[in-house]
């Protein structure tokens, strides 16, 4: 493929299993001019795999804004760079997001090249909806903020996304538990990708009781269900007219028919009253 100077590439590694970088990765990182990565050894191991030797900057969290300024500059002179995390997706809970944004405001051209996320990976798996979701990354060490966090999304209706590491995840299970209830469903996808992968679907009460009986091992991804509605329709509209059709002829007025089959089928009265009158 060919390689743009100028141009940063966001290249997705493996999240576990090496055979994931794809062909096109490995065609990324064998061309630009450097690399820059959140920890260079870790990277370093993977393109040695690949038998690639590029030159490697350092970036990560604590020297993110002074590193993209560097990386920026040596775009601008017209070299190119890929950036990586240890693995997934760069950008997803990881500095390159950091780098994307000095480099949109410069007006560097930018390039993805997809590869594996632990997000998608472990919401496709979990069992639970998938149509609709919310990640919401790590959730912080401080007490405060951490149920504060967990309370802004518990009334959320879309399936939430949480990363963990195995040292935190007995208390962050419980803080769940107590926010959004022990009945609440969660998967837990464990090492994935990795030999000893294992894809736990249980309740929020029971993954308390699993973890205070057995140490967590390995990085988690959470995946927990959303709030449930109390009551959802188990007819259609139609048939609560029908319905309060059917009272009407047995002698009811409109208002009590509408009413009734309201409260039977869980619509509202006036949509229903309305539906009648028309």
């Amino acid at each position: 493929m060919q390689i743009n100077s100028g141009t940063l590439y966001l290249v997705g590694t493996p999240i576990g299993n090496l055979s994931d970088l794809s062909p096109r990765a490995v065609e990324v990182l064998s061309q630009v001019d450097f690399v820059a990565a959140e920890d260079t050894r870790v990277s370093g191991k993977l393109l040695s795999c690949f038998d690639i030797k590029k030159p490697m900057v350092s970036y990560y969290e604590h020297n993110k804004y002074e590193r993209a300024q560097v990386i920026v500059e040596r775009l601008l002179s017209g070299e190119s760079c890929a950036v990586v995390t240890d693995a997934g997706m760069p950008c997803i809970s990881d500095p390159g997001e950091v780098l994307v944004k000095v480099c949109a405001d410069n007006q560097i051209p930018t390039v993805v090249i997809p590869g594996p996320s632990a997000v998608i990976a472990a919401l496709c798996i979990s069992g639970l909806a998938t149509s609709r979701f919310s990640f919401e990354g790590f959730l912080t060490t401080n007490k405060t903020g951490r149920m504060e966090h967990l309370n802004q999304v518990k009334d959320d209706t879309h399936t939430l996304i949480f990363y963990e590491a195995p040292h935190k995840l007995l208390t962050t299970l419980r803080d769940m538990c107590a926010v959004f209830g022990e009945n609440r469903k969660i998967s837990l996808a464990r090492e994935l990708t990795k030999l000893h992968e294992e894809i736990i679907r249980t309740t929020l009460g029971e993954a308390v009781s699993r973890y205070e009986n057995e140490a967590p091992r390995g990085e988690f991804v959470l995946i927990v269900e959303g709030v449930q509605p109390d009551h959802q329709p188990h007819a259609t509209l139609e048939e609560a007219v029908f319905r309060a059709r059917q009272l009407m002829v047995e002698g009811h007025p409109a208002s009590y028919a509408a009413k009734t089959a309201a409260k039977e089928l869980g619509f509202k009265k006036g949509d229903i009253y309305d539906a009648i009158k028309s």
